[in-house]
Protein backbone atom coordinates (compact mmCIF):
# COMPACT_ATOMS: atom_id res chain seq x y z
CA UNK A 1 0.00 0.00 0.00
CA UNK A 2 1.17 3.90 -0.58
CA UNK A 3 2.43 6.08 2.48
CA UNK A 4 0.07 7.58 3.91
CA UNK A 5 0.11 11.49 2.97
CA UNK A 6 2.01 13.35 4.79
CA UNK A 7 0.81 16.57 6.42
CA UNK A 8 0.59 19.74 3.61
CA UNK A 9 3.94 21.67 4.10
CA UNK A 10 5.97 18.80 5.83
CA UNK A 11 8.33 15.89 3.94
CA UNK A 12 7.10 12.39 4.40
CA UNK A 13 10.95 11.43 5.65
CA UNK A 14 9.86 7.26 5.25
CA UNK A 15 9.57 7.83 1.52
CA UNK A 16 11.71 9.94 -1.42
CA UNK A 17 10.37 12.80 -2.46
CA UNK A 18 8.20 13.01 -5.62
CA UNK A 19 11.01 14.96 -7.48
CA UNK A 20 13.13 12.22 -7.77
CA UNK A 21 14.68 11.02 -10.55
CA UNK A 22 17.46 8.77 -12.41
CA UNK A 23 21.27 10.19 -13.29
CA UNK A 24 23.72 8.47 -15.31
CA UNK A 25 24.44 4.77 -14.86
CA UNK A 26 27.96 3.73 -14.72
CA UNK A 27 29.11 0.76 -16.27
CA UNK A 28 32.72 -1.11 -16.45
CA UNK A 29 33.76 -1.96 -19.66
CA UNK A 30 36.29 -4.09 -21.10
CA UNK A 31 36.95 -2.08 -24.45
CA UNK A 32 36.96 1.67 -23.92
CA UNK A 33 37.07 2.62 -27.14
CA UNK A 34 34.93 0.10 -29.01
CA UNK A 35 32.04 0.82 -26.54
CA UNK A 36 32.30 4.58 -26.49
CA UNK A 37 32.06 4.69 -30.59
CA UNK A 38 29.28 1.75 -30.16
CA UNK A 39 26.75 4.18 -27.30
CA UNK A 40 27.53 7.77 -30.27
CA UNK A 41 26.90 5.74 -33.63
CA UNK A 42 23.97 3.54 -31.89
CA UNK A 43 22.35 5.50 -29.41
CA UNK A 44 23.74 9.18 -30.48
CA UNK A 45 25.48 9.92 -27.00
CA UNK A 46 28.52 12.27 -27.24
CA UNK A 47 31.67 12.18 -25.26
CA UNK A 48 31.16 14.94 -22.72
CA UNK A 49 34.66 14.52 -20.48
CA UNK A 50 36.92 11.94 -19.25
CA UNK A 51 39.28 11.77 -16.76
CA UNK A 52 42.30 8.96 -15.76
CA UNK A 53 41.90 8.04 -12.15
CA UNK A 54 44.53 5.38 -10.85
CA UNK A 55 45.11 4.59 -14.25
CA UNK A 56 41.79 3.55 -14.86
CA UNK A 57 40.12 6.06 -17.37
CA UNK A 58 36.72 7.49 -16.89
CA UNK A 59 34.56 8.67 -19.86
CA UNK A 60 31.33 10.39 -19.81
CA UNK A 61 28.45 10.35 -22.93
CA UNK A 62 25.31 12.03 -22.75
CA UNK A 63 23.22 14.17 -25.21
CA UNK A 64 23.40 17.98 -25.00
CA UNK A 65 24.52 19.09 -21.54
CA UNK A 66 22.59 15.54 -20.19
CA UNK A 67 25.38 13.10 -18.72
CA UNK A 68 23.46 9.71 -19.23
CA UNK A 69 26.42 7.62 -18.84
CA UNK A 70 29.75 6.96 -17.44
CA UNK A 71 32.16 4.36 -19.08
CA UNK A 72 35.11 3.13 -16.72
CA UNK A 73 38.13 1.35 -18.68
CA UNK A 74 38.53 -1.99 -16.58
CA UNK A 75 40.21 -4.37 -19.20
CA UNK A 76 40.87 -7.11 -16.02
CA UNK A 77 37.34 -7.58 -15.25
CA UNK A 78 35.88 -11.15 -16.18
CA UNK A 79 33.06 -10.12 -18.61
CA UNK A 80 29.27 -9.71 -17.71
CA UNK A 81 27.87 -13.24 -16.25
CA UNK A 82 23.86 -13.00 -17.47
CA UNK A 83 23.06 -14.96 -14.18
CA UNK A 84 24.60 -13.05 -11.45
CA UNK A 85 23.10 -9.86 -9.56
CA UNK A 86 23.76 -6.49 -11.42
CA UNK A 87 22.03 -5.11 -15.00
CA UNK A 88 19.13 -6.09 -16.30
CA UNK A 89 19.44 -2.91 -18.63
CA UNK A 90 19.59 0.83 -18.24
CA UNK A 91 16.25 2.35 -19.57
CA UNK A 92 16.84 5.36 -21.91
CA UNK A 93 14.02 8.13 -21.92
CA UNK A 94 13.36 10.13 -24.89
CA UNK A 95 10.53 12.95 -24.95
CA UNK A 96 8.69 12.26 -28.01
CA UNK A 97 8.12 9.66 -30.61
CA UNK A 98 9.89 10.54 -32.96
CA UNK A 99 13.10 11.04 -31.00
CA UNK A 100 12.78 7.32 -29.83
CA UNK A 101 12.03 5.97 -33.73
CA UNK A 102 15.15 7.59 -35.02
CA UNK A 103 17.47 6.11 -31.82
CA UNK A 104 15.71 2.48 -32.34
CA UNK A 105 16.76 3.18 -36.09
CA UNK A 106 20.13 4.08 -35.09
CA UNK A 107 20.63 1.20 -32.83
CA UNK A 108 18.81 -1.57 -35.04
CA UNK A 109 20.84 -0.53 -38.15
CA UNK A 110 24.60 -1.16 -35.83
CA UNK A 111 25.95 -4.13 -36.02
CA UNK A 112 27.35 -4.51 -32.84
CA UNK A 113 23.67 -4.41 -31.40
CA UNK A 114 21.58 -7.49 -30.71
CA UNK A 115 17.86 -6.48 -30.83
CA UNK A 116 16.06 -8.38 -28.00
CA UNK A 117 12.29 -7.02 -28.65
CA UNK A 118 9.89 -4.25 -28.19
CA UNK A 119 6.47 -4.12 -25.90
CA UNK A 120 3.95 -2.41 -25.71
CA UNK A 121 3.77 -1.71 -21.30
CA UNK A 122 0.49 0.31 -21.56
CA UNK A 123 2.38 3.03 -19.58
CA UNK A 124 5.16 3.35 -22.26
CA UNK A 125 6.23 1.62 -25.67
CA UNK A 126 10.09 0.38 -25.38
CA UNK A 127 12.45 -1.31 -27.22
CA UNK A 128 15.20 -3.35 -26.56
CA UNK A 129 19.07 -4.11 -27.33
CA UNK A 130 22.02 -5.78 -25.74
CA UNK A 131 25.61 -4.01 -26.06
CA UNK A 132 28.32 -5.64 -26.86
CA UNK A 133 29.48 -6.27 -23.91
CA UNK A 134 26.26 -7.84 -22.76
CA UNK A 135 24.67 -4.72 -20.75
CA UNK A 136 20.62 -5.01 -21.13
CA UNK A 137 19.33 -1.20 -23.18
CA UNK A 138 15.57 -0.37 -22.93
CA UNK A 139 14.91 2.91 -25.42
CA UNK A 140 11.30 4.33 -24.22
CA UNK A 141 9.29 6.88 -24.08
CA UNK A 142 6.30 7.24 -21.69
CA UNK A 143 2.25 7.61 -22.61
CA UNK A 144 1.10 10.47 -20.76
CA UNK A 145 0.08 10.07 -17.38
CA UNK A 146 -3.99 10.44 -17.32
CA UNK A 147 -3.77 7.32 -20.02
CA UNK A 148 -1.73 5.38 -17.16
CA UNK A 149 -4.86 2.90 -15.50
CA UNK A 150 -4.63 1.78 -11.84
CA UNK A 151 -6.64 -1.79 -10.59
CA UNK A 152 -6.77 -2.69 -6.68
CA UNK A 153 -4.53 -0.11 -5.57
CA UNK A 154 -1.54 -0.77 -8.32
CA UNK A 155 -0.44 0.71 -11.71
CA UNK A 156 -1.17 -1.69 -14.16
CA UNK A 157 1.49 -2.23 -16.42
CA UNK A 158 1.44 -5.35 -19.76
CA UNK A 159 4.12 -6.61 -21.81
CA UNK A 160 1.79 -7.07 -25.34
CA UNK A 161 3.16 -6.79 -28.40
CA UNK A 162 4.54 -3.82 -30.66
CA UNK A 163 5.81 -4.56 -33.57
CA UNK A 164 8.85 -2.48 -34.15
CA UNK A 165 8.95 -2.51 -38.23
CA UNK A 166 5.60 -0.81 -37.94
CA UNK A 167 6.37 1.20 -35.52
CA UNK A 168 9.74 2.54 -37.41
CA UNK A 169 7.86 2.46 -40.55
CA UNK A 170 5.12 4.81 -39.14
CA UNK A 171 7.59 7.33 -37.11
CA UNK A 172 10.93 7.27 -38.33
CA UNK A 173 11.89 10.81 -39.79
CA UNK A 174 14.48 12.44 -41.90
CA UNK A 175 14.81 15.36 -39.43
CA UNK A 176 14.99 12.94 -35.95
CA UNK A 177 17.83 10.90 -37.56
CA UNK A 178 19.68 14.21 -38.67
CA UNK A 179 19.02 15.87 -35.32
CA UNK A 180 21.08 12.88 -33.52
CA UNK A 181 22.41 14.14 -30.43
CA UNK A 182 20.78 17.20 -30.64
CA UNK A 183 17.56 15.35 -29.37
CA UNK A 184 16.94 15.36 -25.29
CA UNK A 185 17.76 11.83 -23.56
CA UNK A 186 17.92 10.80 -20.16
CA UNK A 187 17.85 7.64 -18.00
CA UNK A 188 14.44 7.03 -16.69
CA UNK A 189 14.58 4.13 -14.81
CA UNK A 190 17.28 1.26 -14.35
CA UNK A 191 16.49 -2.45 -14.08
CA UNK A 192 18.42 -4.73 -11.36
CA UNK A 193 18.99 -8.33 -11.14
CA UNK A 194 18.28 -9.45 -7.90
CA UNK A 195 18.69 -12.60 -5.67
CA UNK A 196 15.67 -12.72 -4.14
CA UNK A 197 12.82 -9.66 -4.43
CA UNK A 198 11.94 -9.60 -0.67
CA UNK A 199 15.65 -8.51 0.23
CA UNK A 200 15.58 -5.79 -2.56
CA UNK A 201 12.07 -5.12 -1.40
CA UNK A 202 13.48 -4.70 2.08
CA UNK A 203 16.48 -2.12 0.72
CA UNK A 204 15.23 0.11 -2.20
CA UNK A 205 11.52 0.37 -0.72
CA UNK A 206 11.70 0.73 3.46
CA UNK A 207 15.82 2.17 3.32
CA UNK A 208 16.37 3.86 -0.06
CA UNK A 209 12.87 5.06 0.14
CA UNK A 210 11.02 3.86 -3.02
CA UNK A 211 7.41 2.87 -3.24
CA UNK A 212 5.93 0.08 -4.85
CA UNK A 213 4.23 0.64 -7.84
CA UNK A 214 3.64 -3.04 -9.09
CA UNK A 215 3.76 -6.18 -6.71
CA UNK A 216 1.99 -8.53 -8.59
CA UNK A 217 4.39 -8.91 -11.97
CA UNK A 218 5.51 -12.64 -11.72
CA UNK A 219 9.43 -12.78 -10.28
CA UNK A 220 9.74 -8.75 -10.37
CA UNK A 221 8.62 -5.57 -8.29
CA UNK A 222 8.64 -2.24 -9.97
CA UNK A 223 9.14 0.85 -7.47
CA UNK A 224 9.26 4.59 -7.93
CA UNK A 225 8.96 8.36 -6.43
CA UNK A 226 5.70 10.19 -6.96
CA UNK A 227 4.30 7.98 -8.75
CA UNK A 228 6.11 7.36 -12.14
CA UNK A 229 5.66 3.95 -13.34
CA UNK A 230 9.38 2.96 -12.11
CA UNK A 231 12.64 4.81 -11.28
CA UNK A 232 14.08 1.31 -10.29
CA UNK A 233 12.56 -2.17 -11.07
CA UNK A 234 14.34 -5.47 -9.42
CA UNK A 235 13.96 -9.24 -10.76
CA UNK A 236 15.11 -12.62 -10.05
CA UNK A 237 14.46 -13.69 -13.71
CA UNK A 238 17.63 -14.87 -14.26
CA UNK A 239 19.24 -14.59 -10.91
CA UNK A 240 17.47 -16.01 -8.29
CA UNK A 241 19.17 -17.06 -5.63
CA UNK A 242 22.27 -14.92 -6.61
CA UNK A 243 24.82 -13.85 -3.97
CA UNK A 244 27.06 -10.54 -3.87
CA UNK A 245 28.47 -10.54 -7.19
CA UNK A 246 32.00 -11.00 -8.27
CA UNK A 247 34.11 -8.17 -9.20
CA UNK A 248 32.99 -7.94 -13.37
CA UNK A 249 32.04 -5.82 -16.46
CA UNK A 250 29.24 -4.25 -16.32
CA UNK A 251 27.19 -2.37 -13.86
CA UNK A 252 29.28 -0.03 -11.57
CA UNK A 253 26.95 2.39 -10.16
CA UNK A 254 22.99 3.09 -10.30
CA UNK A 255 23.08 6.90 -9.40
CA UNK A 256 19.57 8.44 -8.11
CA UNK A 257 18.60 12.69 -7.50
CA UNK A 258 16.80 14.05 -4.94
CA UNK A 259 15.82 17.43 -4.60
CA UNK A 260 17.03 19.03 -1.78
CA UNK A 261 19.81 18.56 1.63
CA UNK A 262 16.52 17.15 3.55
CA UNK A 263 15.80 14.49 1.04
CA UNK A 264 19.39 13.13 2.27
CA UNK A 265 19.25 13.94 5.75
CA UNK A 266 15.90 11.93 5.53
CA UNK A 267 18.02 9.26 3.93
CA UNK A 268 20.77 9.37 6.55
CA UNK A 269 18.38 8.32 8.82
CA UNK A 270 16.59 5.64 7.78
CA UNK A 271 19.67 3.80 6.77
CA UNK A 272 21.24 4.35 10.29
CA UNK A 273 18.45 3.34 11.91
CA UNK A 274 18.38 -0.21 9.54
CA UNK A 275 22.22 -0.08 10.68
CA UNK A 276 23.07 0.42 6.79
CA UNK A 277 26.97 1.54 6.34
CA UNK A 278 27.35 4.58 3.63
CA UNK A 279 29.26 7.39 3.27
CA UNK A 280 28.09 11.24 2.70
CA UNK A 281 30.16 13.94 1.19
CA UNK A 282 27.75 16.52 1.27
CA UNK A 283 26.26 16.43 -2.05
CA UNK A 284 25.60 13.11 -2.37
CA UNK A 285 25.12 9.65 -0.29
CA UNK A 286 26.98 6.58 -1.34
CA UNK A 287 25.92 2.70 -0.01
CA UNK A 288 25.60 -0.53 -1.64
CA UNK A 289 23.00 -2.78 -1.94
CA UNK A 290 22.73 -6.42 -0.59
CA UNK A 291 24.37 -7.90 -3.89
CA UNK A 292 27.03 -5.43 -3.75
CA UNK A 293 25.66 -3.19 -6.43
CA UNK A 294 27.11 0.53 -5.46
CA UNK A 295 23.86 3.55 -5.59
CA UNK A 296 24.78 7.24 -4.67
CA UNK A 297 22.16 9.27 -4.34
CA UNK A 298 22.49 13.33 -4.88
CA UNK A 299 21.75 16.74 -4.95
CA UNK A 300 20.76 18.35 -8.51
CA UNK A 301 23.00 19.27 -10.62
CA UNK A 302 25.55 16.68 -11.05
CA UNK A 303 28.27 17.83 -13.55
CA UNK A 304 30.50 15.49 -15.46
CA UNK A 305 33.04 16.63 -12.52
CA UNK A 306 30.88 15.05 -10.36
CA UNK A 307 30.49 11.95 -11.63
CA UNK A 308 34.19 11.67 -12.85
CA UNK A 309 35.09 11.39 -9.13
CA UNK A 310 33.07 9.23 -7.72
Amino acid sequence: MPSPTPTPGTTDERVLAPATTMDAVTLHVGDLEGMAAYYADALALTPLEERDRGGRVHRVLGRGATPMLRLVHAPGLPPVDPRQAGLFHTAFLFDDVPSLAATVYRAAQDPRSRFVGSSDHLVSEAFYFTDPEGNGIELYTDRDRDQWLHRDGELVMATEYLDPTAYLREHVTQEALDAGPALAGRVGHVHLQVGDVATAATFYLDALGFEATVRGYPGALFASAGGYHHHVAMNTWNSRGAGPRAASLGLGDVAVTVPGRDDLDALASRLRARGLAFADDGRSITLRDPWDTQVTVSLPGTTTEDLLAR
